[in-house]
């Protein structure tokens, strides 16, 4: 059962990851070739859930740092608007690029995330939570 303790952590995590967001795709996604804002904060949305899983945290902590920040800092459907825009300009090459990059290093970051979480967690690296 959720507590407001849980749920507080989610709305600061959140906060959080929203304006990390919003700062990183203002700063990259201007004029490049593809919207790298939404790529790096996607794929580091990614580490960091793999990370979290792995470390095998408290639930609040897994709230704040799982559901709230790497929740509001990824975003899947400004990440589909981006693919449907590029099809749209008949950028093929770019949008399969773009489509399947980000699913494979997707895939490769969580998953070293979860390696690294669970490497840190079973030799007592981390043991605060």
């Amino acid at each position: 059962m959720m507590t407001w303790a849980d749920l507080a952590a989610v709305g600061a995590g959140g906060f959080a990851g929203a304006i990390i967001r919003y700062l990183v795709s203002r700063k990259l996604n201007t004029r490049a070739p593809v919207p790298y804002g939404t790529l790096v904060v996607n794929m580091f949305g990614c580490l960091l859930i793999g990370l979290v899983a792995g470390l095998q945290l408290s639930p609040t902590l897994t709230f704040l740092l799982g559901s709230g920040l790497a929740g509001a800092l990824t975003t899947f459907s400004t990440w589909l608007k981006e693919l449907v825009g590029m099809a749209r300009l008949r950028e093929v090459g770019k949008s399969s690029g773009y489509l399947m990059g980000s699913i494979i290093l997707g895939i490769v970051l969580v998953y070293a995330g979860y390696i690294g979480g669970t490497f840190f967690s079973s030799n007592g690296l981390v043991s605060c939570c």
